[in-house]
């Protein structure tokens, strides 16, 4: 099988950062922009608790679907299987310059969020008890300041792509 291109990121490479992981066209002529939001350095840092992960998820997926100028070119936000940061799909042809002022939001958001977790219950949720409210917020307070604020050239370009 051919090598997909997420595959073919130097993850030794790869800061934390905001990257424009694919571009897609659907079938109807829609463009949709796929962003990663990398939270740590791939192997070089601590993954995300995933825990504090699920709890990112929850508290970024209700703010995004609820913000009153994107909410209509959200399509998904979701935590990577290796627990290093988040998937951000948006309709639009875009590029990371377009979103960082969303994703400040949506990280202070989660920085200062005091509450219950939406969506934390039985009812709502397939696994409502694995949440970690307190790392979320230490999380997404450290990738704000640390990176969002003032991201270098790095942050928001990959780095090369090998085959």
């Amino acid at each position: 099988m051919e090598k997909i291109d997420s595959f073919k990121i130097d993850h030794e490479k790869l800061l934390r950062g905001v990257y424009v992981s694919r571009r897609d066209i659907t079938p109807l002529g829609d463009h949709l922009t796929t962003f990663d939001i990398r939270l740590t350095e791939p192997n070089r840092m601590a993954a995300v608790d995933p825990m504090a992960l699920h709890s990112m998820e929850h508290l970024a997926a209700t703010f995004l679907r609820n913000h009153p100028v994107w909410k209509d070119k959200i399509v998904y936000w979701g935590p990577m299987g290796c627990c290093t940061g988040n998937y951000l799909i948006l309709q639009g042809y875009l590029n990371p310059e377009d979103i960082l002022p969303l994703l400040r939001e949506t990280f202070r958001f989660i920085a200062e969020f005091e509450g219950e977790i939406p969506g934390a219950t039985a009812k709502d949720c397939g696994n409502y008890l694995f949440n970690n409210l307190k790392v979320a917020k230490e999380t997404a307070s450290s990738f704000l300041s640390e990176v969002l604020e003032n991201p270098d050239y790095e942050n928001i370009n990959y780095p090369s792509i090998s085959q």
